[in-house]
């Protein structure tokens, strides 16, 4: 009898080592993560520089409690806040939902009113946060949630036109994904952007840009929103952060600077000193140059795909954060490609989230994606087969 609660579906593999873009399981078989631990990894598995500062600092100390603050704090928040091109100050916490958890209380201290949301937007699993998720089946069975939170249609500009004409001046905050993380890979529309800060100009809410997963480079800017002229307030980042250990971290801006007083908000373990000396690595190696391969890349990976046989039903998302809609059972999909030496992750029934580290080279994408247009090829042949079994019988 397993002693861990059952809120994962893990790949059946033991795994004895990582490097790179590969895992290695303990019976000598090699896997392409095509994930990187869900967006977290973005220089791969066991990356050298990553794991040397760690080192040094675990060499230091691992741990020394907010009485303390460690020389890492003030360069990344330092490089996060000029990344913004704004003034700001960062609350550094434990994971994306605790940096979200940041910015709804900042909201609440400052505006009453209502909250409005996206569907399929997430942003986090916590009691506040998954009262912002748009996700009904996740929610359901811890309603009822935090009040005052109103959800629209994802992309929907005649629905967010008509909410803010009836309710513009009730509104204390907007929360947007410009990238589904999980619900599809959807990408924010130009003209939704527009009007996000149309609306915000004229009644002044709150605008927080959740970057935890497309944020650090991720889409071919250093943060999503930066492809579509929005003006956040707030900004909330992890995942990548870290180096691979948990961390994140809220990005006041401007007049929201200093919009806790001391001991107002506050974190036993974040922010951990040894994350941090990932995270300074990290961030000092998402050059602007660094940040337009990866763009480049993302195009070789998406143009790769429209030639795939058979051809997916849909390819979104922006650089190394693409979804692909696929027109089989996602998850045989996913277990033929684990056969082929290839981890997929699933989102949204029939979306295959494709995280890949942003520093995978040109010869490894087409290596992933002949893994996966084999995978592919082998569910549409195996689905066919099936159906005509059932057919007959």
């Amino acid at each position: 009898m397993s002693h861990i609660c059952s809120v994962y579906d893990p790949f059946p593999i033991r795994i004895e080592r990582a490097k790179g873009l590969y895992i290695y399981s303990k019976d000598g078989k090699r896997y392409l993560d095509s994930f990187s631990g869900i967006g977290v990894l973005a220089f791969g598995h066991g990356d050298e520089d990553i794991k040397r500062a760690m080192i040094e600092k675990m060499e230091r100390y691992m741990h020394i409690s907010n009485f303390f603050l460690d020389e890492d704090t003030e360069i990344v928040a330092a490089k996060l806040i000029e990344k913004t091109h704004r003034n700001g100050k960062v609350f550094f916490a434990n994971s994306g939902a605790e940096a979200n958890e940041a910015a709804l209380k900042a909201i609440k201290k400052l505006r009453k009113g209502l909250i409005v949301s996206f569907e399929k937007n997430f942003h986090g699993r916590t009691v506040a946060t998954l009262s912002l998720t748009g996700f009904e089946n996740l929610k359901k069975p811890f309603e009822p949630l935090l009040p005052n939170v109103v959800f629209l249609p994802y992309n929907d500009v005649q629905a967010f036109e008509n909410f803010v004409s009836k309710n513009g001046k009730e509104i204390a905050a907007v929360f947007v994904e410009c990238v589904h993380g999980s619900g599809g890979l959807n990408v924010l529309s130009h003209e939704l952007s527009r009007l996000i800060m149309e609306a915000k100009r004229s009644f002044g809410f709150l605008l927080v840009a959740d970057e935890v997963q497309a944020g650090l480079g991720r889409t071919g800017k250093f943060f999503s929103y930066q492809h579509f002229e929005l003006e956040p307030d707030i900004v909330t980042v992890a995942k990548a952060l870290g180096g691979g250990l948990p961390l994140g971290a809220t990005l006041f801006l401007d007049d929201l600077a200093d919009v806790f007083s001391h001991s107002e908000h506050g974190s036993t373990f974040a922010p951990n000193p040894v994350a941090l000396a990932g995270a300074r690595v990290v961030l000092n190696r998402l050059t602007e140059e660094f940040i337009e391969l990866v763009a480049k890349k993302g195009e070789f990976l998406r143009s790769r795909l429209l030639r795939m046989e058979p051809r997916p039903i849909d390819v979104r998302g922006l650089g190394l954060m693409i979804g692909v809609e696929v027109g089989v059972d996602a998850k045989l999909l996913k277990k033929i490609a684990l056969q082929n030496g290839l981890l997929l992750n699933v989102v949204a029934n029939k979306v295959v989230r494709f995280l890949p580290a942003l520093n995978i080279s040109f010869e490894q994408i087409e290596e992933m994606m002949d893994l996966f247009e084999r995978s592919l090829k082998e569910a549409y042949g195996r689905s066919h087969v099936e159906k005509v079994d059932s057919s007959k019988s």
